[in-house]
């Protein structure tokens, strides 16, 4: 009988030890997910600003985020992405939501590109997340390129932000707002 408990107790934590192993596997995976995922956003960014590269190495951080979103009166759009520290070299994952109500239709993919000018905004955007507002305007893109133009109401004290439409086209005027927040499932 003792035989038989052990080998019940052997095969249960094996069980369990695989289960973490497995667990840490996919987080690692969507972990280099998401890095190819940010540099082949952050080369786009580059691509369609030159000036940015620049801007980017000389900050002391950086986020880059890729959403999706639909729209039609109401909309939402939700995304992944990460934050970059120059100075430890460390990558804070990090997820984002937007909810806007308005005179809006459409349906995107895009890229957000936060540059943080001081080491005391990248630490609040990474500790405490963010929120903001949002206004209207209108842009279309195909193919990783951007038309049109974006209210300037999405605002990060200490960091500048920019946004390429990488496929979809949004119309119209909302209020919107965006949160960000630390993905606790993948830091």
């Amino acid at each position: 009988m003792n035989v038989y408990r052990i080998f019940a107790s052997a095969l249960l934590f094996t069980a369990f030890v695989s289960t973490g192993s497995v667990a840490a596997d996919d987080k690692a995976k969507k972990q280099a997910e998401i890095r190819k995922v940010a540099q082949a956003s952050l080369q786009r960014f580059y691509k369609s600003d030159p000036s940015l590269k620049r801007k980017v190495e000389q900050a002391p951080g950086y986020g880059v985020f890729t959403t999706y979103g639909l729209s039609f009166l109401i909309g939402g759009a939700g995304g992944k992405g990460l934050v970059h520290e120059r100075a430890t070299k460390k990558d804070s994952f990090m997820s984002m939501a937007q909810a806007s109500a308005g005179v809006q239709i459409g349906a995107s993919e895009s890229e957000t590109l936060i540059i943080f000018k001081s080491d005391k905004s990248l630490r609040a955007f990474v500790d405490s997340g963010w929120e903001l507002a949002g206004g209207g305007g209108a842009s279309a893109g195909a193919s990783g390129k951007t038309t049109g133009s974006q209210d300037a109401g999405n605002v990060i004290t200490g960091a500048e932000y920019y946004t390429l439409t990488k496929t979809g086209l949004q119309a119209g005027g909302a209020l919107a707002g965006t949160k960000f927040w630390k993905d606790e499932e993948l830091n």
